[in-house]
């Protein structure tokens, strides 16, 4: 058994909770109290522009700098287009040493376009699929976009799979875009609350995974800085992997 450790946050595109739009504060917040030492994976939503050409907004070549962690959108076909930093907002940063094999960009159905980012990647010799995200507000949606990325999931070879970002799913069992009848397989995984910022009370970001490998633990940062750069908290969790 090994494990893997990422975090979640949804940096609502450098805007804090008092009105400015600051992305270097995101990034200072990022590197002295969000990321823990060892982190496998930063996944993050609304870190892009919400229009398009979905400009970037962050300094990506410092963040790996300051982090040692690689963004694995290097390619153009792996970006929304060519000012994006990532995919509709959302970004993968890996540890180097992780082997990416493949990245895979979903666009997802629903009025407000949103999208996915599937990474099929390898920890020590075992086979892992990172599927990060950021799902609509509807719940109709959510089970649309939930089954887009299921019947992906479906069409590749099967291994393990770890499902995280905003997943905007307020109840703590999942629902029903959350369901195997919708994903087509199991992803379990705590919910505790990242939203509001200041007093939390919905569990809209999540981490999941399919067996064999299991969520050991999903743990709420906090921290001055956190409660000034987003209105959502970061979630870090720990994969027990084992198999793949």
């Amino acid at each position: 058994m090994t494990e893997f450790s990422c975090v979640s946050w949804n940096i609502h595109r450098g805007r804090g909770n008092d009105g400015v739009v600051d992305p270097d504060r995101t990034r200072k917040v990022l590197v002295s109290e969000v990321l823990g030492p060892g982190t496998d994976a930063l996944i993050l939503q609304e870190a892009d522009e919400e229009t398009p050409p979905h400009g970037g907004i962050l300094d990506i070549s410092r963040i790996e700098r300051e982090t040692g962690l690689c963004c694995v959108h290097t390619e153009p076909t792996h970006r929304w287009g060519e000012a994006s930093h990532g995919f509709l907002g959302v970004i993968v940063f890996l540890h180097p040493a992780l082997e990416v094999e493949d990245v895979a960009l979903l666009d997802l159905p629903g009025q407000c376009h949103r999208g996915a980012v599937v990474v099929d990647a390898a920890k020590g010799g075992r086979k892992l699929r990172l599927i990060a995200t950021h799902l609509s507000l509807s719940q109709a949606l959510r089970v649309a976009q939930m089954r887009t990325i299921g019947q992906h999931v479906f069409r590749r070879g099967a291994r393990p799979a770890i499902l995280c970002g905003d997943l905007n799913e307020w109840r703590p069992w999942g629902g029903l875009a959350l369901s195997p009848r919708v994903l087509g397989a199991h992803f379990r995984g705590p919910a505790p609350a990242t939203f509001p910022i200041r007093r939390p009370f919905l569990p809209l970001d999540r981490v999941l995974a399919t067996p064999p490998f299991r969520v050991t633990e999903a743990r709420v940062l906090d921290g001055r800085g956190i409660r000034m750069a987003s209105d959502h908290r970061p979630l870090a969790a720990r994969i027990a992997i084992t198999g793949g």
